[in-house]
């Protein structure tokens, strides 16, 4: 019954990480507060902000609102349109700040070199109607853009910083830093906006995935499996079979090539680490490993040792599956995942919560209610039989 309570307590404890999916309001139904309307958005892949804009292909002039959420300190927030390329240098910026004195900073300002202050100067194109707002935790920026050629397509960047007084400060240039991955294709008219990946968004997505399918889905369906599934007298020696599989295949893609292409990563972050994170994926590393080679000296059934090794085993499985399930949604955070794979993996750990509770009910209560039953039914049987069997006599 202990172990049912404590088995319990961990699958709950996992669920109640389904907390860490909580992100921004998505743009598509944010309300101004000025009650402006913009009939395109699309939230950015990285830095808690968001696009939205109206465009007028006849015109080619553009009206957009650019939203910064989770604003906690004075920075400052930037978006540009660069004309010329893909990069930093040529983008013509539209930049806000708070001063020191409470006020709102906003202004226009050409990108030059990589030392920029963000200096006042004209865009290469029209600006109108500049503001900008700071309240509730956010800094929105509007502005109307008149750009030239009759484009839809065009580069764009978007950036946040640090100040010193007032003066916009660098921000981070680290090679794995969000800042650095702020960029991408934007076309006006049909709302599709392309983010510009690094060299190595490519394996920290494979090193997501491993982690996903492995700790955060094999390794749950196995301990459930090993947990309900032996006491269902018809299944015979599959359960075993099943729950081998599982964590075999967990480990191997968990626990070495998860585990090596976090390594890899690591070397190539240049000094970014993901502390948490990382700390927590080594911890699941020597439990995981602990889990399957200790099986390997389990001791017989009648050892005297054989209850703690039961114990060892089931409390290092829970510590697995609750910190596994915790570490996905940390993964999620670094890889700035869209909000459809938090929700997509928040619905299976859901449904493998329901299962548990089924399994619990069915094989806590349903079964011995049934087996009690047979049995009375077969003694009832039995003593029926041999009543009469006794007065032919």
């Amino acid at each position: 019954m202990a172990r049912s309570v404590i088995f319990l307590v961990a699958i709950f404890l996992s669920f109640c990480t389904l907390s860490c999916i909580a992100q921004q309001q998505p743009c598509t139904t944010y309300k101004f507060s000025n009650n402006k309307q913009f009939s395109s958005c699309s939230d950015l892949p990285v830095l808690s902000s968001s696009l939205h804009w109206n465009y007028h292909p006849l015109s080619s002039r553009v009206e957009v609102a650019f939203r910064h959420t989770g604003v906690t300190d004075r920075r400052w927030i930037a978006w540009a349109i660069n004309p010329t390329s893909g990069g930093m240098i040529g983008s013509q910026a539209i930049v806000s700040f708070q001063r020191t004195d409470g006020s709102l900073a906003v202004y226009t300002s050409p990108i030059t070199s990589y030392g920029t202050r963000l200096e006042h100067g004209n865009l290469s194109f029209p600006v109108l109607d500049l503001s900008a707002t700071n309240q509730n935790n956010e800094m929105i920026i509007y502005a109307s853009l008149e750009l030239h050629g009759n484009i839809s397509t065009v580069n764009h960047l978007w950036q946040v910083g640090p100040m010193s007084e007032n003066t916009p400060m660098m921000h981070s240039v680290a090679p794995s830093s969000p800042n650095v991955k702020s960029m991408g294709s934007l076309d006006f008219l049909s709302g599709r906006i392309k983010a510009t990946r690094s060299s190595s968004t490519t394996l920290k997505n494979v090193h997501g995935i491993l982690n996903t399918v492995s700790w955060g889905i094999l390794m749950p369906v196995g301990a459930v499996i090993a947990r309900y599934l032996k006491r269902f007298e018809s299944a015979g020696p599959l359960w075993f079979y099943l729950h081998v599989s599982c964590q075999l295949l967990a480990y191997i893609l968990g626990g070495l090539s998860r585990f090596g292409t976090g390594i890899f990563l690591g070397i190539r972050s240049h000094g970014i680490e993901h502390s948490c994170h990382k700390i927590i994926g080594i911890v699941l590393f020597c439990l995981a490993t602990a889990q399957v080679f200790g099986g390997l000296v389990r001791p017989d059934k009648d050892s005297k040792y054989r209850p703690f090794f039961n114990w060892f085993h089931f409390l290092a499985g829970c510590s697995t599956l609750i910190l596994s399930i915790f570490n996905i949604y940390k993964g999620f955070d670094v890889l700035h995942a869209a909000r459809f794979w938090r929700l997509t993996y928040s619905g299976i750990i859901l449904t493998l919560l329901l299962v548990t509770l089924l399994l619990e009910i069915c094989t806590r209560w349903c079964l011995p209610i049934t087996k009690r039953s047979m049995s009375n039914t077969v003694d009832k049987n039995t003593s029926t039989v041999t009543a009469v069997a006794e007065m032919e006599v």
